[in-house]
C-alpha cells in the first residue's frame, strides 16, 4: 500500500484520506494478509512500513518533486508484492515501468476537469476504486472498477450520550475551513435553533484563511466557538459529546469520513442531500437529510426521534473496516487472477 507523502499515518491531525489507509492497512494485516506501506518516516501504523521522506510533507502539499521521489523509492519497495494499492496521484503513471505488476488506485478526490483527464489516461492499465456512486456519476465515462465505500473500526470510538461538555449541549461542525463545506451555514443553523456550536476545522491555506476571515469570523461569539484543528484524540471528546453533527456541503462531496465517524460516536448526521451524504445517513435512522437551512433548523428540534444506538450499529455493520477490507480483498484477488 503506497499512501500520499503529505501526513503521516494515521494522521496526527487533518487527514480523511490518511486516515482510511490505516484502517485499511489495519484492516488488511488483521485478515491475516501480508501489508508493506509505503508511507513517512513518522507514521505509526503498526504493520511493516517503509519510507524516503523521513516526515510528511505537509508544507509543500501537492507539489510534484516530493511526490515524485516518494513514488519513485515506493515502488522500488513494493515491485515483488502481489498487488500493489497506490493512493497517491502520480503513482499510477509511474507504475507503467513495472510490467505485470498489478496497481489499484482509489481516487479520493471529485472527479472535476483535471482529475478526469488523468484517470482517463491511466484506466485501462490501473483499476479505480471509486468511494461513492455520487463520485462515479460525476465521469460516467471513466471505467471504474469498484464502488467501495470507506469503514472505519467502531471499537477504536467512544460511545458518547451526547450531553455535552462543562457548558451545556452543543452541536459541531468538523471539517476543513472551506465555502462548499459550509462552516458559515453550520453557525447560521445553530444559531436560528437556538443551540450551541462548537467546530473544528483545518485552517492552513490562504483561501481559507480568507474564508474564515470574511465569512466565519464575524459569525464567532459565545454561543459560536471556533477550536482551530484538533487532535484526533480531542476529535472523538467532540463527536462523542455533541448533539448532532451539522454536515451543511453544498457541492459533490465524494463521501465525507466525518459522517460515519460521528456515527462511530453514537452521534447523528444532519446534512443537505448532496454528494454522498444520502449513500451514507439512513433519513430518520441515523441522522435527518434536510433540503435547506430552515430544514436543518427544524431537524436539530427533532433529535429525540433518533437512537444513538442506530448510529453506531451502522458503522459496526455496514461501514465498518471489516467490510472495506473484505472488498477490497475481492477486487485485489481478481486482478491477481
Amino acid at each position: 500500500m503506497i499512501a500520499p507523502p503529505w501526513a503521516p499515518i494515521p494522521p496526527q491531525l487533518y487527514g480523511g484520506i490518511e486516515l482510511v489507509v490505516d484502517q485499511l492497512a489495519r484492516g488488511l494485516q488483521a485478515a491475516g494478509h501480508e501489508v508493506l506501506l509505503y508511507t513517512t518516516g513518522d507514521s505509526t501504523c503498526p504493520v511493516p512500513r517503509q519510507w524516503v521522506l523521513p516526515t510528511a510533507e505537509g508544507e509543500r502539499i501537492g507539489m510534484a518533486v516530493p511526490e515524485i521521489r516518494h513514488v519513485i523509492h515506493a515502488y522500488e519497495a513494493v515491485k515483488t508484492c502481489d498487488v500493489v494499492h497506490d493512493h497517491t496521484v502520480m503513482g499510477p503513471f509511474y507504475s507503467e515501468h513495472f510490467p505485470g505488476l498489478p496497481v489499484a488506485t482509489t481516487i479520493h478526490g471529485p472527479f472535476n476537469e483535471e482529475l478526469t483527464d488523468l484517470y482517463r489516461a491511466t484506466a485501462d492499465r490501473v483499476p479505480l476504486i471509486a468511494i461513492s456512486h455520487a463520485q462515479r456519476r460525476a465521469a460516467p465515462e471513466i471505467p471504474i472498477a469498484r464502488v467501495i465505500h470507506h469503514g472505519v473500526d467502531a471499537s477504536v470510538f467512544p460511545v458518547g450520550d451526547g450531553g455535552g461538555d462543562e457548558d451545556g449541549p452543543y452541536v459541531l461542525f468538523l471539517g476543513r475551513m472551506a465555502h462548499d463545506k459550509g462552516a458559515h451555514r453550520a453557525v447560521q443553523i445553530a444559531r436560528a435553533a437556538g443551540i450551541r456550536i462548537l467546530m473544528a476545522a483545518k485552517m492552513r491555506e490562504p483561501w481559507e484563511m480568507r474564508y474564515f476571515a470574511e465569512d466565519v469570523e464575524p459569525l464567532l461569539g459565545p454561543e459560536a466557538q471556533y477550536l482551530g484543528e484538533v487532535s484526533h484524540e480531542r476529535k472523538l471528546e467532540l463527536l462523542a459529546g455533541a448533539s448532532a453533527l451539522l454536515f451543511p456541503i453544498r457541492w459533490n462531496e465524494p463521501f465525507g469520513m466525518v459522517m460515519i465517524e460521528a456515527m462511530a460516536c453514537g452521534t447523528p448526521v444532519l446534512a443537505f442531500p448532496e454528494g454522498a451524504a444520502p449513500e451514507v445517513v439512513d433519513d430518520g435512522r441515523t441522522g435527518f437529510l434536510c433540503e435547506d437551512d430552515a430544514a436543518m433548523v427544524e431537524a436539530i428540534g427533532r433529535l429525540g426521534e433518533l437512537k444513538r444506538s442506530d448510529c453506531r450499529l451502522a458503522v459496526e455493520g455496514y461501514f465498518s473496516t471489516n467490510r472495506m477490507v473484505a472488498e477490497h480483498v475481492e477486487l485485489f484477488e481478481s486482478m491477481v487472477r
